[in-house]
């Protein structure tokens, strides 16, 4: 059995992987103040509803993107399982060459989602995680991580909209009819929800011209993911598919990879 666990900036997802599937997961809010000892009790009530009390973890692995809890869990995580959990950055065996200024600043997550979409695809694609941000990872024919674009997430755009305007309200996300408001909802809803569709189009675009502009031949598939994807995804040609359990198989395949390499 596989415990991964991913960080991040909203949420903390922990989650069981059987060997076929993921047949467990649960979904915590972050909180930086919270102890070790404050995790490792939501750790065990989840182990105990699952009837998991007896399970031992074979893996730990351990994806974050905020530093201040990420030791919080990496003690409790050895505590609670009795593994040392690996934690994922450019270090670790990924299969991915580094094709950027500093491979230390790439997100665990981003590390995560560039694996997953290369074992998916077997070849040169794109991962649009629909996260607190929006990511866009592109991968080369030869498992080179390129580089990423980052943009604000749907609902950080709305809640900052709402939040730095005195008549502005925040809105449900919901594509309008109309591109043109007639009333502050629907106006609201133009802006943001067709220009977040604009900005995602026009990004993934110019990403596959200047891939094709470094000899990276065509095609190139995206695949998205994260808390808005099942939402945001149908609303555009641009996917081949969503996958909710995307990052967290790229966490598994840097788990197994780097335990076949201590072998």
């Amino acid at each position: 059995m596989l415990l991964a666990v991913d960080i991040g900036n909203t949420n903390i997802v922990f989650a069981a992987h059987d060997g076929e599937s993921w047949i467990h997961h649960w979904r915590v809010q972050t909180v930086k103040e919270k102890m070790p000892d404050e995790y490792g009790l939501l750790f065990h009530a989840f182990l105990r509803e699952a009837a998991f009390d007896t399970v031992e973890f074979e893996q730990v692995v351990l994806g974050s993107v905020v530093p201040p809890v990420t030791w919080k869990i990496e003690q409790m995580l050895q505590k609670q399982t009795g593994r040392t959990p690996l934690v994922i950055s450019h270090l670790v065996e990924t299969g991915l060459t580094f094709r950027v200024k500093n491979p230390a600043e790439v997100g665990a997550d981003l590390i995560a989602d560039a694996v997953a979409a290369y074992a998916r695809f077997g070849g040169a694609c794109i991962s649009v995680d629909f996260g607190t941000a929006t990511t866009f990872v592109a991968v080369s024919d030869r498992a080179e991580f390129l580089g990423v674009a980052i943009a604000p997430g749907a609902n950080l755009m709305a809640a900052s909209l709402a939040g730095g305007t005195s008549q502005l309200p925040q809105i449900a996300l919901e594509l309008p009819e109309s591109a043109i408001g007639t009333d502050t909802v629907s106006a609201l809803s133009a802006g943001i929800m067709v220009g977040y569709l604009g900005l995602i189009e026009c990004l993934i675009t110019r990403i596959r011209q200047e891939m094709a502009e470094r000899g990276i031949a065509g095609p190139i598939p995206v695949v998205a993911t994260g808390g808005l994807g099942p939402f945001i995804a149908p609303l555009t040609a641009c996917f081949e598919v969503y996958d909710p359990w995307h990052t967290l198989n790229g966490m598994r395949l840097i788990a197994l990879r780097n335990a076949r390499s201590r072998e």
